[in-house]
């Protein structure tokens, strides 16, 4: 009997809905995973169900199992963790993560999915694909022990990072924001907060998080001479205007991009983007890191539930959870 899925879909700037498809066969490198929860990441999803994603980045925004095309409809995300209800022998009841869409169940090649630790529950395991990207900022970052370092953007991603700079021996990490409530999930993290009039300066690392133009100019600002300024932000069709005059060249800082779609130039070669997400996998065994997740919601909602999303700033990876097999 053919399988039957659900998937959500932006099918309008600002709408989606829940659509019913036929699922294809699975062949014998195939796995068939019934999704247990799904992560929303509010910044780049937030983009794609406002239409505000730019044609000239339509080909390179697409995520893996993406069906339809920018800027709708287009059933888009890449947070799934779920259970093996068929496939290769060693993969058969285990749970795994996928970079998958909001969708209840799904086919998919056994090589795209990543088993989750036992030690990580399955709520938690949908900011894999967070936790992924800090990895590769920070390999991007090349931090030292003992630099002073601030990350400007209590976000998922921007707290995540920082989290991992606070491993290095010695060094001093401090988040920076203007939302003072930001200073909760921080704490919970056991990293220093700061708002901006606060912000540590000369900083031999700063990586810019916020998303917004004025955060990446502070962290101009705050880097110390020959400083590196890592920019993890994704600004979509927003244009961004910087003070590159004043003390830019004077203190020969360095503006990196970072993005995830490729492995940091000191690991690409020696790490595949696989190898990279099982890493991420592991870094979440810490249950200091649900204090990054909110909600959750039910699946059968999600078309109101991004609506709301879209519309009300937060920086929380937000739960769905999908209802039990029958």
């Amino acid at each position: 009997m053919a399988l039957t899925a659900r998937a959500f879909w932006t099918t309008s700037v600002g709408r989606g809905e829940i659509r019913t498809d036929l699922l294809p066969a699975a062949g014998p490198n195939d796995v068939v995973v019934r999704t247990l929860a799904s992560g929303v990441s509010r910044g780049t999803e937030s983009l794609v169900f406002t239409g505000r994603v730019p044609q000239s980045e339509w080909s390179r925004m697409r995520c893996p199992f993406q069906a339809g095309d920018f800027p709708g409809p287009v059933k888009y995300g890449y947070a799934a963790a779920g259970i093996v209800e068929a496939g290769p022998e060693p993969l058969l009841g285990r749970r795994v993560f996928c970079l998958h869409p909001h969708q209840d169940r799904f086919v998919v090649p056994a090589e795209a999915v990543v088993p989750i630790p036992d030690t990580v529950p399955t709520w938690r395991a949908v900011i894999a694909a967070n936790m992924e990207t800090a990895l590769n900022i920070v390999w991007d970052a090349e931090p030292l022990p003992a630099e002073r370092c601030a990350v400007i953007g209590a976000g998922v991603v921007g707290l995540l990072v920082a989290s991992l700079l606070a491993r290095f021996p010695a060094l001093a990490v401090t988040v920076v924001d203007r939302d003072a409530a930001k200073e909760t999930p921080a704490r919970a993290l056991g990293l220093a907060f700061a708002l901006p009039q606060d912000a540590p300066r000369e900083c031999d690392l700063v990586v810019h998080a916020s998303g917004a133009a004025e955060g990446l100019a502070q962290a101009l600002d705050l880097a110390a001479f020959e400083g590196r300024i890592v920019e993890a932000s994704w600004f979509g069709d927003r244009q961004v205007t910087l003070p590159l005059g004043a003390a830019f060249h004077a203190r020969r800082l360095r503006l990196v991009s970072s993005q995830v779609g490729a492995v940091a130039p000191r690991m690409r070669g020696r790490r595949t983007h696989a190898e990279r997400l099982a890493t991420a996998l592991g870094l979440l065994d810490d249950a200091r890191l649900d204090a990054l997740l909110d909600g959750p919601s039910r699946f059968e909602d999600l078309p109101d539930t991004m609506a709301r999303l879209a519309a009300t700033p937060g920086a929380l990876c937000h739960v769905v959870l999908y209802a039990p097999a029958p």
